[in-house]
């Protein structure tokens, strides 16, 4: 067999009958068409003698005068293990001869074919790589189709044989026939070591028992197995009792799961809760803090340094932007004198005040707004407030000195109280401007027969030591007016 002609093939390649039958490799599927029968069998007579060769089978041309039925010969490599291919059973093996035939003897299995259809098997590789498995029948000349039914018979024969379908190429055949020769040689490796088992098992000794050993060995067996048996009944009860108790765990693991999944729910919850107060709580204590600075800097701030400011304005000396003095070239009403005048007599007074009883307010100080007024340790009261006569002002003067006596009681006071504090000399008050009577320096605070210009440096001194006990008040006390105090 050869492969098919291209269609349109009009060089010398062969013409296929369409009629012929189209057999196909069943591994390859390649198409195998029958080819030259008419040629071969008119040379058939020259090749009959040598013999031919196709795949796995040899066949050998029979007279026809010797046997009616022609046949396939294998040989008796093939049939042993050729390939794989399993040995015919002997039924099937031998065929069925008539008695008055001429028979002859046959080393090795065959396949009979009727007598005009012998064949034999020759197999080449065709130009295409196809296999070509060439036809021939003795007397088929004029019976081509029969020739073919042969075939397909035969081939049906050799697929319920080898177990493999049939027709094959020769390249298959050769893979198939590898793959068989392979696992031929495992099994005849299994066979040896069977084998060799099988003779070391046989050259074992086994040592037999007697009657009364076979009958102790017995009751040793049975004995065992009332004890296993006795152990397997104890199991199966341990058994039951642990299945009843997993069940338990069962329930009790699901009443924990459902106790945990509550648990950090709750945790959650109460996590929530936590952090939600956390973060109040630093709320809190940030504002804790920022009010406790407030505090502190309210702790430092005294309201008297903030109420009164004391400054001046070049010679003149001033309290709260009231000037409180003249020159000549600088007039000054007496409203602004008298609103300066308020304004020291309200300090003094507050300052006095906060340290009653213990500070002997002897000389009374009535701040009245832009009215004030001084009253003696004799009880007589002088008006602090203007317009005087610049010539004859004895009640004016009496009241602005009574002033100095009250602030000078005032320091000597500070002064008496630092020492009992143990507050260092050098850290003590101490008045920048001497006060001895009605002089501050070297400048008498009266008004008349007195130069307008030391009239104000006196009034400036005055001012300048009345904040200099403001800052020692401030320094040593946080003020707070006291109860019941005007």
């Amino acid at each position: 067999m050869k492969p098919p002609a291209a269609a349109g093939d009009k060089g010398g390649g062969v013409k296929v009958d369409p009629s012929i039958p189209r057999f196909k490799c069943q591994e390859c599927l390649r198409p195998l068409v029958v080819v030259g029968v008419e040629s071969f069998t008119d040379r058939l007579p020259a090749q009959a003698t040598s013999g031919m060769h196709a795949s796995s089978f040899h066949g050998n041309i029979m007279g026809a005068s010797r046997m009616d039925n022609s046949y396939v010969m294998l040989s008796e490599q093939n049939r042993s293990h050729a390939h794989g291919i399993p040995p015919r059973p002997p039924s099937a093996a031998t065929p069925h001869i008539e008695p008055n035939q001429a028979t002859r003897t046959i080393e090795g299995s065959y396949i009979v074919l009727p007598p005009a259809a012998a064949s034999i098997y020759n197999s080449s590789v065709s130009e295409g790589g196809c296999a070509q498995l060439p036809l021939a029948s003795m007397n088929a000349r004029n019976n081509f189709h029969s020739s073919v039914t042969v075939l397909k018979q035969a081939f049906e024969i050799a697929t319920s044989q080898t177990q493999v379908e049939q027709p094959l190429c020769l390249e298959c055949m050769k893979l198939l026939s590898d793959k068989m020769a392979k696992e031929i040689e495992d099994v005849d490796t299994d066979i040896k070591a069977y084998e060799a088992c099988l003779q070391r098992l046989e050259q074992e000794s086994y040592n037999v028992l007697s009657e009364v050993g076979f009958q102790q060995e017995k009751q040793k067996m049975e004995e065992e197995e009332r004890k296993l048996k006795a152990a397997i009944e104890e199991a199966e009860k341990q058994y039951s009792e642990i299945s009843s108790e997993m069940k338990d765990l069962d329930i009790k693991s699901k009443q924990f799961e459902e106790l945990e999944e509550r648990y950090w729910h709750e945790f959650n919850s109460f996590q929530f809760q936590l952090t939600s107060h956390q973060e109040e709580r630093d709320a809190v204590l940030a504002k804790i803090e920022v009010s406790q600075v407030h505090v502190e800097l309210l702790k430092r701030t005294n309201v008297l340094n903030n109420a009164f400011y004391i400054s001046h304005d070049g010679v003149i000396g001033t309290i709260n932007n009231f000037r409180l003095g003249r020159l000549p070239n600088v007039q000054v009403e007496w409203d602004e004198i008298n609103a300066a005048w308020g304004q020291a007599a309200l300090l003094l007074h507050t300052m006095a005040q906060y340290f009653s009883p213990k500070f002997r307010y002897r000389i009374k100080i009535h701040p009245m707004g832009s009215y004030p007024r001084v009253t003696d340790i004799n009880n007589n009261t002088y008006e602090l407030f203007g317009p005087v006569n610049l010539f004859w002002s004895t009640r004016y003067d009496k009241a602005m000195t009574w002033f100095l006596t009250c602030l000078q009681e005032f320091a000597e006071f500070a002064i008496s109280l630092d020492r009992e504090n143990n507050v260092p000399p050098e850290k003590s008050l101490k008045l920048p401007y001497k006060i001895d009577g009605d002089k501050v320096g070297s400048h008498t605070i009266f008004l008349s027969f007195n130069k307008v210009e030391n009239w104000t440096k006196a009034l400036k001194y005055t001012l300048c030591n009345l904040k200099w006990v403001l800052y020692w008040f401030i320094g040593n006390t946080s003020f707070a007016p006291p109860s019941g105090s005007l």
